[in-house]
């Protein structure tokens, strides 16, 4: 049997990257939601789940519907938020297959994982489930989950990344012009 589609191995282990994301994120998002008191119907958010190390940090949950900190919520916001998620997922799923730098598909799988990790709730949810309470710290207010996490420092090794081989491509030439 010939396979449908040639991907380079190093492809496989971006897709292995976000697989693992998407998991640990549904997972810590289950148990989060399965501590909830039963006796509670209508989860408000803000809602405190447990305290942790008071008050840096807790577990508070809180149903985020837009982007970040929850911009552009509402509405037809989760569908469109959605799609651009897939498209987003599928464009570095493609660019994954066209690259050998190590740090590069380890940056793809962290943001193609969080970004279906967050798009998985809002499917299920109508809103991403936030639950890292960090804003005790007075530094970062902002509820935060894992698939958020996986986004940032995926985008840090992106823009790292860029700064590495852009590097590398000025070194490459000084050498050639002497």
């Amino acid at each position: 049997m010939k396979p449908v589609a040639n991907i380079p191995r190093i492809a496989w282990a971006a897709y292995g990257f976000a697989l693992a994301i998407i998991v640990i994120d549904q997972l810590t998002k289950a148990w989060v939601l399965s501590g909830i008191d039963a006796s509670v119907s209508q989860i408000p958010d803000g809602y405190l789940l447990h305290e942790v190390a008071p008050p840096l940090f807790n577990l508070t949950f809180v149903l985020n519907d837009g982007v970040s900190f929850g911009l552009f919520g509402g509405g037809s916001a989760r569908w469109v938020l959605s799609v651009f998620s897939l498209i987003v997922a599928g464009v570095l799923a493609v660019w994954a297959t066209r690259t050998d730098r190590r740090l590069l598909i380890s940056a793809i799988g962290l943001v193609m994982g969080g970004a279906l990790g967050n798009v998985i709730d809002r499917i299920r949810f109508g809103g991403v489930v936030d639950f890292l309470d960090f804003s005790g710290t007075g530094l970062f207010p902002w509820i935060f989950n894992v698939a958020d996490s996986a986004i940032t420092v995926g985008v840090v090794l992106l823009i790292l990344d860029s700064l590495l081989s852009e590097r590398t491509a000025k070194v490459g030439a000084a050498v050639e012009k002497s």
